[in-house]
């Protein structure tokens, strides 16, 4: 119990530096997934080769993680491009509200029963997000893409849960990201009708050259390698042995680390606060703020009495 623990929380920290990666990398939300997945599935498969661990999957549970692939694509074009459109911290602050919608989504895909007091919590969540809306409409479309990235975690999630504890964790990052990538790749000439001057081949700097930080293939490879390969499996190791209770406790830590990381190395602090020089950090945005963490805690705390 203790080691599925501390890879829960390794893997969330993980989770949380992505967002520090997607500001680092030059490339467009969708291109940018389309690289981490390929790389995904391509370190991932040379794992499985190595180790001889494939093992079959019905065509019921393939179904399945097909369609998790193409909404964990869907998901981090959403969140990459909320951090591209806004910043990381309020991309985080949106995917903070996925432990609002999990509750809420749950019962729809499991056939359950809506309760009163989670859909009053959603609600919370929903009017904190339309306030920092209202207060930070610079960041309009980067607020709206968050939420959708939200919303895509909650799903997505709740699915693997139900087929965690069938297959060896490297064998479902391997089809989940394998099938996300062939999705993305049928949505890119939609892309380049609608955005002709995308850039797909990352930026290149002399590794030995003092802007070395800034070649994309370095972190793209410690992205998919780090953050999605090592993550990933930690996570659906672990969700093999923790309560759903303790999953979406350690989950909810992501956006914490995530924003603090975003302090740390790009100074967000100060870019919440002002935009074009003007002080954004009014009564509105604060409120907006406040009423999505009272929203997350009050939903811990029902987890915690009901356990």
């Amino acid at each position: 119990m203790r080691k599925a623990l501390v890879q829960m929380h390794v893997a969330v920290l993980l989770w949380g530096f992505t967002g520090v990666l997607g500001r680092a990398i030059s490339l467009d939300a969708p291109v940018l997934v389309w690289y981490r997945m390929l790389l995904t599935a391509l370190f991932m498969a040379g794992i499985l080769y190595y180790r001889r661990l494939w093992v079959p999957i019905t065509r019921k549970d393939m179904r399945l993680l097909a369609l998790i692939g193409v909404l964990m694509g869907m998901h981090w074009v959403a969140f990459y491009g909320s951090i591209k459109l806004a910043n990381i911290s309020i991309a985080l602050v949106c995917l903070s509200t996925a432990s609002i919608f999990t509750p809420l989504v749950d019962p729809i895909i499991n056939k359950g029963k809506h309760d009163a007091k989670e859909l009053l919590l959603g609600s919370l969540a929903i009017i904190g997000v339309y306030l920092i809306y209202q207060f930070q409409q610079f960041y309009g479309w980067g607020i709206l893409a968050g939420v959708l990235a939200a919303l895509l975690s909650s799903v997505f999630t709740v699915l693997n849960k139900q087929i965690a504890a069938r297959y060896p964790a490297r064998t479902m990052v391997f089809y989940e990201m394998t099938t996300g990538w062939v999705f993305i790749t049928l949505l890119m000439p939609v892309l380049y009708y609608y955005k002709p001057e995308t850039v797909f081949l990352p930026h290149v700097t002399d590794l030995f050259s003092k802007n070395w930080m800034y070649n994309d293939w370095i972190w793209l490879i410690v992205l998919s390698l780090c953050c999605t390969v090592w993550a990933q499996s930690l996570a659906l190791n672990a969700l093999k042995r923790l309560t759903s209770f303790t999953a979406t406790l350690s989950v909810n830590l992501e956006p914490v680390y995530g924003i603090l990381l975003a302090f740390l190395f790009y100074n967000e602090n100060r870019d919440i606060i002002f935009i074009n020089g003007t002080s954004q950090l009014n009564g509105g945005f604060l409120a907006g703020m406040g009423l999505i963490l009272l929203s997350v805690i009050l939903q811990m705390g029902r987890l915690l009495i009901k356990r």
